[in-house]
């Protein structure tokens, strides 16, 4: 490569890398850690102060813990003492919970139309409400039609309507408005779906637990059931010893 083609500082960048460099979102840990002072944090949280980093990197080692810098850009850097194997297991598994708890709502779509009888518009919002209480949310389309366009002052007052009647479900996420021929709404759920799908794991957790209860009864009633019939083989075998001996 000639010199032309390299950067100011002779390395050019591709992504998170450079040439030479490897670019990560990783604390500097222990001897990683080459500035000649820190301010340490004990493992409690207790202020230690600022102390020579050779010092700080014996404090760890004598407490079997990591000196991990929290803080590069001080001056001088912060480190704290840690575990940091266990720190990333913990941070970890808190991601992992994050990642299963997340909700995953996605947008349902009723359609009205604006003369809609009392029946259709009950069956309608029992949709709304299903879809609001399993956590997601719902546009509401009301299509008009011919002279309907030039009116849609009923179509809004239908959608508030509908607001109104489902309002322990959810609340109003974008207010009626007119787009072409239709007139649209957008209703968010109050509760998170989280904790629907939380509801269900946890139900899910105490069936499972049930199944490997009543296994465990059953396998150990087998197990109690063959020690039962080893005892009494014994004895039927002692007894046609003992007379054996007698006679």
């Amino acid at each position: 490569m000639n010199q032309d083609d390299d950067g100011a500082d002779g390395a050019t960048t591709a992504g998170n890398h450079r040439i030479g460099v490897i670019i990560s979102d990783e604390p500097r840990i222990n001897d990683e850690i080459r500035v000649s002072q820190v301010r340490l944090i004990g493992p409690n949280g207790e202020q230690v102060g600022v102390i020579a980093t050779s010092v700080a990197l014996n404090l760890a080692k004598e407490a079997n813990l990591d000196l991990v810098e929290v803080a590069p850009n001080a001056k001088p850097p912060v480190a704290k003492l840690i575990d940091y194997g266990k720190f990333k297991y913990n941070e970890k598994i808190k991601q992992r919970e994050a990642r299963r708890n997340q909700s995953t709502a996605e947008i349902k779509e009723i359609r009205f139309r604006l003369k809609i009888d009392e029946h259709d518009f009950e069956v309608k919002k029992g949709h709304v409400e299903r879809f609001l209480n399993g956590g997601d949310k719902v546009k509401v389309t009301i299509m008009l039609r011919g002279r309907e366009q030039s009116r849609p002052i009923g179509g809004v007052e239908l959608l508030q309507r509908l607001a109104d009647e489902v309002a322990e479900s959810g609340t109003i996420e974008s207010a009626p408005k007119q787009e072409g021929r239709n007139i649209i709404m957008t209703l968010a759920p109050k509760g998170k779906k989280v904790h629907t799908q939380s509801e269900q794991r946890r139900r899910g957790a105490e069936s499972r637990a049930e199944r490997q209860a009543r296994q465990a009864a059953r396998l150990a009633a087998k197990q109690e059931a063959k020690a039962q019939e080893a005892k009494e083989a014994q004895a039927v075998v002692a007894e046609a010893t003992e007379t054996s001996a007698t006679k």
